[in-house]
């Protein structure tokens, strides 16, 4: 997709998401990471409810680490995968402490050294804790980027790559809530809602199906 598309899609998203922010509920760099590894596979509203409880009294490393993998699992049981959830969390919480003087990495590198934290994760702690600059692909964005055809690709890897490529880098985190807003809200996965869409002038899935 040429620059002057690429311009005219993220104007057009910013004008429908002027305030586009996480949906997840945080108030650390620490409590976001958790709650960004729950949100593997589960719903955000489903993370907040369950973080709402779970960071009453375990919203640090140390405290975290009170808990018993067994009895996280049982505050995390309804995000799915809670077995492997309740392992990385606390896995991580460990090496915070003790790698990182109980503070979250800065650096991406440094998070993906964390139990649990992929690049979409890494991703997302860095560019919305630490104010950097990076694209998570989630499957909002993945859909998204590949129906608007800014970026195309198999993998989450490879749209992520096409992203960086096609949008300037002050804009990627904002780029990156802008597409997920934009697949929660109009491009549907099952039943995107092209008719009622600003974009589709310039979308790629709408000029191959109209």
């Amino acid at each position: 997709m040429d620059k002057n598309s690429v311009q005219k899609i993220l104007s057009g998203l910013e004008n429908l998401y002027p305030d586009a922010k996480p949906a997840l509920l945080f108030r650390s760099p620490y409590e976001l990471l958790v709650a960004v590894i729950l949100s593997a596979q589960c719903t955000d509203e489903r993370v907040n409810k369950v973080t709402a409880e779970l960071f009453k009294n375990y919203n640090t490393p140390e405290k975290m680490l009170e808990l018993s993998q067994q009895e996280l699992e049982k505050y995390i049981f309804s995000c799915g995968f809670y077995h492997n959830k309740a392992a990385h969390i606390l896995s991580a919480s460990r090496d915070i402490l003790t790698e990182y003087n109980g503070e979250v990495p800065k650096t991406l590198q440094q998070l993906k050294t964390l139990a649990g934290v992929g690049q979409k994760t890494a991703n997302v702690v860095y560019a919305v804790a630490f104010g950097g600059d990076a694209i998570a692909v989630d499957t909002h964005v993945f859909r998204v980027s590949n129906r608007l055809g800014i970026a195309e690709g198999k993998t989450p890897e490879k749209v992520e790559e096409g992203l960086c490529a096609a949008i300037p880098k002050e804009l990627w985190s904002k780029a990156h809530h802008y597409l997920i807003w934009h697949g929660r809200k109009v491009c549907h996965s099952q039943k995107p809602d092209c008719p009622n869409c600003t974009l589709k002038e310039n979308c790629k899935f709408y000029k191959l199906t109209k």
